[in-house]
């Protein structure tokens, strides 16, 4: 090894996961917290009121905006981390999410200003789904690109592991509010609190990622390559159309499967089911505190067996499961309604797990950051941005929660047709792409 070389210890791949985790965290805590109100009590406090499931399908029609704000922040930020660095970009992306999210704890209602309500929160949620575009990608890859390559699908999972920490974490706030406050208290005010945790979290976040160090991946190509004229996502899309096709696909079982598992779970609980609001919440709190824990397994065991037969795992998973995951709820017995969710979780974290290192393996280093972004944030356009709002449509229109389970499906046939027709790509060097 030569003196230029960055030197890579298991300490700093310690330190960059860390970062990455505290940072996906916190993004992942304020986009969930916007999901879970977005259920529970955004169609009573921010929409004119009307019949319940119509105000929530308004309420979700605004979570589905942060995702179409999504690829623009993969674009806007691969294009400069690409250029400048990882790092950089995952501060700003950070401190975009907590602003925005602090600022929509402050919001006044429909009650109070009419119209212009709904107006603000979906501007704030716009610049929640931009700034958690560029978050991704750069989590990832500051991450796959330290660490040692035999294992980068456990180390480049555990970023991903941030989704459940901050989906507990919101779950947790959210359901400790609604055990000890009235529901008049929780819709008033309560509520608001979560939102202006995000400040304290932000802060904890940036501490955490403002001392680590670029990726040396990204620094040895720069010091290599010449300098070109083309716009990183000119590039993706004229030399990796199949790869953003394929990560495109790959993401709409994993995509689909966890907002039905994990946001619209409360809406069919408390609008179909006609449970309380703890119900939805609880379970999806034992469902996210096992998740946590099996998108590293399902990392670590890619690495043994490849990205490709794990993934297909969670997408044949989730796409029987669904069925099952509606006749454990209709049960209204919440120890099953625990293991639906948890299950559930359990196989997409099949997926989830090896995404980050697959994902990253799809690409050369010089467009890598753009080319993941692209991929994994056009998907959640169509796949999570969406989700919630056509299964509450489905609801409503054949009220059964079978007609869910039937969306889930299609949508794992289509991840296993994509995934099935790539190339493994497990033991790919990422500093010769």
């Amino acid at each position: 090894m030569t003196t230029t070389e960055p030197v890579r210890t298991r300490t700093s791949i310690v330190r960059v996961v860390g970062a990455s985790l505290v940072g996906t965290t916190v993004e992942w805590y304020d986009f969930f917290l916007y999901g879970v109100a977005a259920s529970v009590v955004f169609g009573d406090l921010f929409f004119p009121k009307g019949e319940q499931l119509t105000g929530t399908l308004l309420s979700f029609a605004t979570f589905a905006v942060g995702f179409f704000a999504r690829p623009i922040g993969g674009v806007v930020f691969g294009h400069f981390g690409d250029r400048l660095g990882r790092k950089q970009l995952l501060v700003l992306s950070l401190l975009m999410m907590g602003v925005a999210t602090f600022a929509i704890g402050l919001l006044p209602t429909y009650a109070q200003v009419g119209a212009l309500a709904p107006i603000l929160l979906t501007v704030l949620r716009l610049v929640q789904g931009f700034a958690l575009g560029g978050e991704w990608g750069g989590a990832v890859l500051i991450v796959s690109e330290h660490g040692d390559p035999a294992r980068r699908g456990f180390w480049a999972s555990w970023p991903q592991a941030g989704a459940p920490a901050g989906q507990l974490i919101a779950n947790g706030v959210l359901a400790g509010l609604a055990a000890f406050q009235s529901d008049a208290a929780f819709n008033a005010w309560g509520w608001r609190i979560p939102f202006l945790l995000s400040a304290v979290l932000v802060l904890v976040g940036l501490w955490v990622r403002l001392r680590i160090e670029e990726s040396p991946v990204f620094q040895e190509a720069r010091a290599k390559q010449e300098p070109v004229d083309k716009l990183p996502i000119i590039e993706v899309i004229t030399r990796y159309p199949r790869e953003v096709l394929t990560a495109m696909g790959a993401r709409m079982a994993e995509n689909v499967s966890y907002y039905i598992f994990t946001i619209v779970i409360a809406t069919y609980a408390k609008e179909h089911l006609g449970m309380g609001k703890s119900f939805a919440l609880n379970a999806v709190l034992i469902g996210a505190a096992v998740h946590f824990f099996a998108i590293p397994m399902w990392g670590a065991l890619s690495d043994r067996i490849g990205r490709r037969p794990v993934y297909l795992i969670g997408a044949v998973g989730v796409g029987v499961w669904g069925f099952l995951f509606v006749a454990l709820l209709d049960t209204k017995n919440f120890a099953l309604a625990a293991l639906a969710v948890t299950v559930g979780l359990v196989l997409h974290g099949a997926m989830y797990g090896p995404q980050a290192s697959f994902f990253t393996e799809l690409f050369g280093t010089r467009v890598r950051y753009s080319g993941v972004s692209i991929g994994y944030q056009l998907a959640s356009i169509i796949a999570g941005g969406l989700a919630p709002f056509i299964a509450v449509a489905l609801l409503k229109a054949y009220d059964s929660g079978y007609a869910i389970a039937v969306y889930v499906a299609v949508c794992a046939v289509i991840s296993i047709v994509a995934v099935t027709s790539y190339t493994e790509t497990r033991r790919r060097d990422l500093t010769t792409l």
